[in-house]
């Protein structure tokens, strides 16, 4: 792999994060990252429709007149996003049951639309599928790492089995949405220290 293919790839993991640097696409890193298994299914989706639709956008970027290219960008993003609720749907119902409409919403999510716009619709093929692939690990993982703590502290489980004492009392603000908004916060800071550290 060139190096420029690696920083295509490792940019959206941590240099743009989108949750945790970009602040995109909080909507449902709040709603669905109530448990470890909606939140990392959640990054799964999304990871394919942004690879996908990454990788079709490229493609096609010089058939695409400039100024319908928005459109254009939601029916392709909207056939993948289809695409992954009929996935879900056939081989993951429980998840499928328990993300609801935020699989949907995948549609309008402006991570997706933003790299559209900002990298599929500019460069090549290739570097816009690695460049989909790796802003939706990092989101995959942002949303992970917030789905893994709230479940822990929030219920006393991680993927659903017991982790906690029985003794221990639940955190609840941490399966709240507020209690989500403070973790995203701490997690930011924290990331924005080490990230000063590192040489």
């Amino acid at each position: 792999m060139k190096s420029s293919d690696w920083k295509d790839f490792t940019n959206g993991i941590v240099r743009e994060n989108p949750i945790f640097r970009l602040l995109i696409g909080l909507c449902p890193a709040l709603a669905v990252s109530t448990s470890a298994v909606d939140a990392l299914g959640m990054g799964l989706a999304t990871t394919f429709v942004l690879a996908a639709s990454n990788g079709v956008i490229s493609l096609l970027r010089t058939l695409i007149p400039p100024d319908l290219r928005i459109p254009i960008f939601i029916v392709v993003v909207s056939t993948f996003v289809t695409a992954a609720d009929y996935l879900m749907l056939a081989f993951f119902p429980a998840i499928h049951r328990s993300l609801g409409v935020f699989v949907p919403l995948i549609v309008v999510n402006c991570i997706v639309l933003g790299r559209a716009e900002a990298f599929a619709y500019r460069n090549e093929v290739r570097a816009s599928l690695l460049d989909g692939l790796g802003m939706g690990l990092g989101f995959s993982l942002a949303l992970g790492l917030l789905g893994a703590l709230r479940e822990v502290f929030g219920a006393g489980t991680l993927f659903g089995l017991a982790v906690m004492p029985a003794s221990y009392p639940p955190l609840l603000l941490l399966v709240l949405p507020p209690g989500a908004f403070l973790l995203i916060g701490l997690l930011i800071a924290g990331l924005n220290r080490f990230t000063r550290r590192a040489p």
